[in-house]
């Protein structure tokens, strides 16, 4: 079943039950694949929509943060329950010894041995942990064993 499919089942479900913030995270979901089919121009395979589900990810965290720093209570529990939702949909997250072990293989991998190779390492790592990670924990855990 592909997530478009998936994503209309459960926007049925949530029409259903009256459940106003799990369908609107659901719609705008479905909109941006849906978007994103029509600027490619075909159905995207399942990387490309654990692509977009990863972009909607970081959108949601960085708002998250900017509202905390701001002091916005009212809007960073709206976005906390957005991203409750939309984790749902991404795939199992890498614990931090599985980050760290993918991390590892790759500075073996490229022989990195200083931060100045940090774009080496992160181009070997995030494709191996897209969508089941976080960029700025990779990153993190990228630049702590490189030192």
């Amino acid at each position: 079943m592909t997530l478009l499919s998936t994503l209309n089942d459960d926007m049925k479900t949530a029409m259903r039950a009256k459940d106003k913030e799990r369908l609107a995270v659901i719609r705008m979901l479905k909109a941006s694949i849906q978007n994103e089919e029509i600027k490619v121009g075909h159905v995207l395979n399942d990387d490309e929509e654990l692509t977009i589900l990863s972009r909607e990810m970081k959108q949601r965290r960085d708002s998250l943060a900017e509202f905390e720093n701001a002091g916005r209570d009212d809007l960073s529990e709206k976005v906390k329950v957005e991203i409750a939702i939309v984790e749902e949909y991404l795939p199992a997250q890498l614990s931090d010894d599985e980050i760290r072990e993918i991390v590892k293989q790759a500075i073996a991998k490229t022989g990195a041995a200083s931060v100045k190779e940090f774009g080496k390492v992160m181009g070997v790592v995030m494709p191996q942990v897209k969508g089941k990670a976080d960029g700025n924990q990779v990153n993190a855990i990228v630049k702590e064993l490189l030192q």
